[in-house]
């Protein structure tokens, strides 16, 4: 019987890391295979122990740095080996965002998007405490006879145990450790999946999903760490529609940020997509409308609009602005926004925009402006059907390269001149690139 050929030793090699993935990964040629090793940077000689293999690729750890780059720090997180929250802890801040943007710029080149007349300086806010929104594992190890809250382990199996975590916001990441033991105090201790923090400027909420009815007591020790440590507490039993606040015990469940270049107050339910960084949102606000130089003259269509986080803003500088969202709850949202701040030159539309949006209402107005602003599969039903529009200018704010690259060639190929292009710091230490791009017609 003859053997497969075994594609790697299982003894620690010596590597020279050429590159970064696309997940904050090193990289380098190993058995003309791609290996992707954590835990290392480009410039590197590193010791690593191959995994396996993982879809084409090979797989390693880092155990032992020979040669470090310049741009090594020693982590300012302690779990930063094991937790998947961030995975570049130990790579310079300042590095990290060069090479965020060297990405968009390779990509733009390998998708031969035209070079943009001026690459502007990344968009910079804080590194630590930034993390308004996340998405907490609960789990009970029964065999360790442990309770561990926080986020996945990197090899996505099991949840990383964490006392505190520094990138959350530290109405949370703080009290990791006092929240892990209130939750293992619980009757429900091995029923509860994941908690949902969000945080407004002033109040954090913590959303409990729990698999069975908690008991009364349950329901109090809940509410006593939420009067303790100033946190709103909700529960959710099911599906998004069952979730319900249990503390402070008013009807009113809404978080909120202001934006006070524009005088606005955006309310929004702990649920709601909200962007993570209330820096970098303000900042990314500024520098979008700044580029897109609007007047009281101009009217402007704000695509993937969520809750109104840019059609706000806008409405308080043009004549008119439409906004238009693909979930209902961020259309209501965003028309309880409007009414809050007493503006009464927006509306709001819902629509499916990964489908043809020709006969949609809003369609066929004129604008001298288009924003985009849409989740990671990008917008390319848009940029496909501009001509539907027609608008002077565009401006496209992304959460993912790939698909932000393949929507820029396409509205290049459309007539339109790319002015501008940059990222923005939105999630210090992790992989994750947000950008803007300005397009004018040709």
């Amino acid at each position: 019987m003859s053997r497969k050929k075994r594609l790697f030793s299982p003894e620690p090699i010596e590597l020279e890391i050429s590159g970064l993935y696309d997940d904050g990964r090193g990289t380098t040629i190993h058995q003309e295979k791609l290996l992707l090793v954590e835990g290392s940077l480009p410039g590197e000689t590193v010791i690593a122990e191959i995994k396996g293999k993982k879809k084409k690729n090979l797989v390693a750890k880092t155990t032992e740095v020979l040669v470090a780059s310049p741009d090594r720090i020693e982590p300012a997180c302690p779990n930063a080996e094991v937790c998947s929250g961030c995975c570049l802890h130990h790579q310079s801040s300042e590095a990290q965002i060069l090479a965020k943007q060297a990405r968009l710029q390779a990509l733009f080149v390998s998708e031969s998007v035209p070079e943009p007349e001026q690459w502007i300086a990344p968009l910079l806010g804080p590194k630590l405490g930034y993390r308004n929104k996340a998405r907490l594992g609960v789990r009970y190890v029964e065999k360790k006879e442990k309770l561990l809250v926080g986020f996945r382990e990197k090899n996505g199996r099991y949840v990383a145990e964490l006392d505190s975590c520094p990138v959350l916001t530290p109405a949370v990441g703080e009290r990791l450790l006092a929240l892990r033991e209130m939750i293992g105090g619980l009757q429900a201790y091995d029923r509860i999946a994941q908690l949902e923090v969000s945080a407004g400027d002033n109040e954090t909420a913590l959303v409990v999903r729990h698999l069975d009815p908690l008991t009364d007591a349950d329901q109090q020790a809940l509410v006593e760490f939420g009067k303790q440590h100033n946190l709103q507490i909700y529960l959710q039993p099911g599906g998004l529609d069952t979730v319900h606040k249990i503390w402070p015990t008013d009807s009113h469940e809404r978080l909120s940020y202001a934006l006070p270049e524009f005088d606005l107050e955006m309310r929004f339910h702990p649920m709601d997509f909200t962007q993570v960084n209330a820096e970098i949102n303000q900042k990314m606000i500024h520098q979008a409308l700044e580029w897109l130089q609007l007047d009281e003259s101009d009217t402007v269509l704000d695509l993937f609009c969520g809750l109104g986080n840019f059609t706000l803003p806008l409405a308080r500088k043009v004549a008119k602005v439409v906004g238009v969202e693909g979930s209902e709850s961020a259309v209501l949202r965003a028309q309880e926004n409007i009414r809050h701040n007493q503006i009464d030159n927006a509306s709001f539309y819902y629509a499916d925009l990964f489908e043809p949006f020709g006969e949609q209402p809003w369609a066929s107005q004129k604008y001298n402006a288009l924003l985009i602003d849409p989740p990671r599969s990008g917008a390319e039903e848009v940029a496909n059907n501009l001509h539907l529009i027609e608008p002077d200018k565009i401006l496209y704010v992304s959460c993912n390269p790939k698909s932000l690259a393949r929507d820029a060639k396409l509205i290049a190929d459309a007539g339109y001149q790319i002015k501008k292009a940059g990222v923005m710091d939105m999630f210090p230490h992790t992989a994750h690139v947000e950008s803007m791009v300005l397009f004018e017609r040709a």
